[in-house]
Formats: structure tokens, C-alpha cells, sequence
């Protein structure tokens, strides 16, 4: 696959733009986060929305309170997971996110029984597939904002809490590197055609893009946390961790690619929205964090 100049200009200045909003989304202060992926979070339910209406006509059909219900049921789960420091005039957003969610948890299925048209159920399976696929990574990456570590040490438990946006910033990082770093070597390199979904992919590219994001992303981390922090907190956060959080973001970002890419396919578009030129939409940007976000969360929790 050779490199198409005029198109790497293209991506790598829309890149640029993305980076530097993203940035000032994430370090500013929590609530520039939340609000980046409140907008992101909407983004990406109108983009999927409309991808399943292509893919299923039946799902143009639902009725405009199960279209905007679930995308803010979804967004209460987000709500939900934020810490307790989100509150506006006194009331706490975490509060609020429980609310919705059981609210509507019970008033969707409801009125899809008694207003909603044919394929009800199939509707309903689509919705939920969003909610898992969208809403639950972008409320798992809320609760990731400032992320505690605890280890048994010597029959002690020390903690170590992560300060604000590192873990959201890292998981990200990885992201672009292996999505950069791939695109790059299957440009000189490329000969295997990876998968039938997405033609471009070959695996060359995807073998050194997920090669380099580990090395890259691995060590830099490392370095951050044997210069910035205690022995204590780099004994309780070692540095093999983020080597393996590095892997698990390459190798299922790469999955979120394809699923969103078979999205794509099955509704016969080649990008899911126009927000970055070179880039596509809300989906083909976030792709990969949709479904590396929910796999490195769980890692986190299990073995930190």
C-alpha cells in the first residue's frame, strides 16, 4: 500500500486539530473533561443511530422518545460515574445520573410496548447494543479520571491514587500511536491484507503499530512515573502494567476498528459522520476507545 502524500497532510493536520481539543479537554480540568465527552458521547449516538437505521429501516420507526431516551439514559450512566465532586448548585451530577437511569430503565421498555411499531424487540436490541457500545465506555472512562491503586505490600495495603486525567490521556495515547504507527508501516511495508472488513488493514501495519504502541507508550510511562513520583507509588504502580495496558489498548482498539468498520459495511457508507476531514465522524475517531477503554478498565480492576 503506498503512502498517499496528499492524504497523510490531510489526516496528520486534522490530527493536530483533534490533539490540541482533546488536550485542553482532558488537562484544563474535570470539567473540560466531562464536557469533551459529554459532546462526544451525543456525537457518537447520532452517528450510530443513523448507521443502524441504514443497516435496519426498521430502526427509523422508533418513536422520538425511545430515539432521545436511550442516548440520555446512557448519558445518566455517565452522570452515574462521575466522583462526587460534580455538583451544580448544590446538586450532586452523580445523583442526577442515577435518576435517569432508573427512570428511564423502566419508562423505555414501557412505552416500546405500548407506542412502539413492528420489530419492537429488535429495536430494542439494537438500542441496548448503543448503551453497552457507547455509553458504557464513556462512563467507565468518567470513573477512570482519578483512579485509585491499591497493593498488598509486605502485609500492608499502600494506595496510590492516579491523578486526574493520566489514566483517560494514556488509554487515548495509545490509541493514536498504534492507529499513526499502523497506518505508517503498512504505508512502506504492507503486503497481507489483515481483514476483509477493512481492505486498508494489513498486517504488517497492525503487527507494528501494536509493536511500537507497547515500546512507546511502555516506556514513556516509566519514565513519567520514576520521575515524577515516590519509590512508594512506583512499587504499587510498577512499571510492567503499563507495558500490558499499552498491548490491551493496541490489540482490542484494532477490534473496535473493525467492529465499527463492519458498521460501516453492513450500511454502506465509508465514513460515519464529516466532523474531521481525512478522519470521518464521532465513531471513526473514537473507535478504538470505545472498545479498548471498557478492556483496560477491567484489567485495572482486577489486578491494581
Amino acid at each position: 500500500m503506498a503512502l498517499n502524500k496528499q492524504v497523510f497532510k490531510t489526516r496528520a493536520l486534522t490530527a493536530l486539530i483533534f490533539v490540541a481539543v482533546m488536550l485542553v479537554g482532558l488537562l484544563v480540568n474535570q470539567w473540560t473533561f466531562f464536557l469533551l465527552f459529554t459532546v462526544v458521547h451525543f456525537g457518537c449516538w447520532f452517528e450510530y443511530q443513523k448507521l443502524i437505521g441504514k443497516i435496519d429501516k426498521g430502526y427509523l420507526d422508533i418513536t422520538p422518545f425511545h430515539k432521545y431516551g436511550v442516548m440520555i439514559g446512557g448519558y445518566g450512566f455517565m452522570l452515574w460515574m462521575l466522583n462526587g465532586s460534580y455538583a451544580i448548585m448544590g446538586f450532586k451530577l452523580q445523583e442526577i445520573g442515577w435518576w435517569l437511569v432508573l427512570i428511564l430503565a423502566i419508562a423505555l421498555p414501557i412505552t416500546e410496548v405500548l407506542f412502539g411499531k413492528k420489530n419492537g424487540m429488535r429495536n430494542t436490541a439494537h438500542s441496548f447494543f448503543g448503551l453497552v457500545y457507547i455509553s458504557l465506555s464513556w462512563g467507565l472512562l468518567m470513573d477512570l479520571w482519578n483512579t485509585l491503586v491499591s497493593r498488598n505490600i509486605a502485609g500492608n495495603i499502600h494506595s496510590f491514587t492516579i491523578p486526574n486525567a493520566v489514566i483517560p490521556c494514556f488509554i487515548i495515547a495509545c490509541m493514536w500511536v498504534n492507529d499513526t504507527m499502523a497506518y505508517l508501516v503498512g504505508s512502506f511495508i504492507g503486503k497481507t491484507p489483515f481483514s476483509k472488513i477493512s481492505p486498508k488493514k494489513t498486517w504488517e501495519g497492525t503487527a507494528g503499530g501494536a509493536i511500537l504502541c507497547v515500546i512507546v507508550m511502555g516506556a514513556a510511562m516509566r519514565f513519567y512515573m520514576l520521575n515524577y513520583y515516590s519509590l512508594e507509588a512506583n512499587g504499587i504502580m510498577q512499571s510492567y502494567h503499563w507495558f500490558i495496558m499499552a498491548a490491551i489498548a493496541a490489540i482490542v482498539g484494532t477490534m473496535g476498528d473493525l467492529l465499527e468498520s463492519k458498521l460501516k459495511r453492513l450500511a454502506d457508507v465509508k465514513d460515519s459522520g464529516s466532523l474531521m476531514p481525512g478522519h470521518g465522524g464521532f465513531l471513526d475517531r473514537f473507535d478504538s476507545l470505545l472498545l479498548g477503554v471498557p478492556f483496560v478498565w477491567l484489567y485495572l480492576k482486577l489486578f491494581l
